[in-house]
């Protein structure tokens, strides 16, 4: 098999390899912190639960996925102590899904190591060529109208 040269690739691809590579450096950098068991795709819960408290039938909705689904990924980020269930004070029958100290803790950490990543591209590669590729990026969302997913918080991987 011949080698690939990442020069070849195309916008959605070359935007795609670097987001993974973001996304691995961000991981690496997690895991050296403390959080080795915090997962890419638990972000994917994190941002329903991050503004306030939300019941399993609404993360699901939100989500587009079974009840089931959506209880089975949040009793695992509970294992891992990220998510707690708490009664729902308006609904004796629901529980009410939130983050632990520990579940704000990794997201700040992720924010934080977000930042440092970013700053490391601009002194790297110079701030304005970071920049430039950042608005690129938002540009593409814009034109591919998936701002508003962004904007409700809906983020998930592609089907």
């Amino acid at each position: 098999m011949a080698d690939f040269d990442p020069a070849d690739s195309d916008l959605s691809l070359a935007s795609l390899f670097a987001g993974w590579a973001l996304a691995d450096e961000l991981q690496r950098r997690l895991a050296a912190e403390g959080f080795d068991d915090a997962r890419f795709a638990d972000g994917v819960v994190f941002q329903h639960v991050i503004a306030a408290a939300v019941t399993i039938s609404t993360l699901a909705e939100r989500l587009g996925v079974s009840q089931q689904a959506a209880s089975k990924s949040v009793a695992d980020l509970e294992k891992r102590g990220y998510l707690t269930r708490e009664p729902d004070p308006s609904d004796a029958r629901a529980r009410l899904i939130t983050l632990t100290a520990r579940g704000e803790a990794v997201i700040a950490a992720a924010r934080k190591h977000r930042a440092a990543i970013d700053a490391e591209l601009r002194e790297s590669l110079g701030s304005d060529r970071v920049e430039s590729a950042r608005l690129l990026l938002l540009d593409v969302l814009r034109h591919l109208d998936a701002t508003p997913a962004l904007r409700a918080r809906r983020v998930r991987p592609p089907s």
